[in-house]
């Protein structure tokens, strides 16, 4: 076997690895990651679109939110006509949808719709988590 052929071989079987890896994980190799570890700190994220009149007001709410919390509350926006898979992977039929995870990255609560920050900030405290 050719020297080239050996080196395409293993570059193929590396990259079915890694793409095994992130379908377990549920989600791809682009897309944020559940917070883990010591430094781990709840996680919300908006399934939208920058299309949808809804989600374009939610991305002011998201971005304050962002950066209000920077350190406690990791913010995450996925587009979902932009991310390929994503709208199934998560189970999203109707956006925006909001989904609330937990700090081991276990979903709490999610919401369909329109969500204002003091809703938002309401449901956590709701769920326990106070910033």
């Amino acid at each position: 076997m050719k020297k080239s052929t050996r080196i395409a071989v293993v570059l193929l079987v590396v990259t079915a690895a890694v793409a095994v890896v992130a379908v377990k994980d549920g989600r791809r190799a682009d897309e944020p990651a559940a917070s883990a570890g010591a430094d781990a700190i709840p996680r919300l994220v908006d399934l939208g679109s920058d299309k949808c009149t809804q989600c374009k007001m939610m991305a002011p709410i998201l971005d304050d939110l962002r950066e209000e919390y920077a350190g406690r509350l990791d913010v995450v926006f996925i587009d979902v006509y932009k991310t390929e898979g994503a709208a199934k992977r998560y189970g999203v039929s109707v956006i925006p949808t909001q989904i609330f995870y937990a700090v081991d990255g276990a979903e709490l609560y999610r919401h369909v719709g329109f969500y204002s920050g003091q809703e938002i900030l309401a449901k956590w405290r709701e769920l326990g988590v106070e910033f």
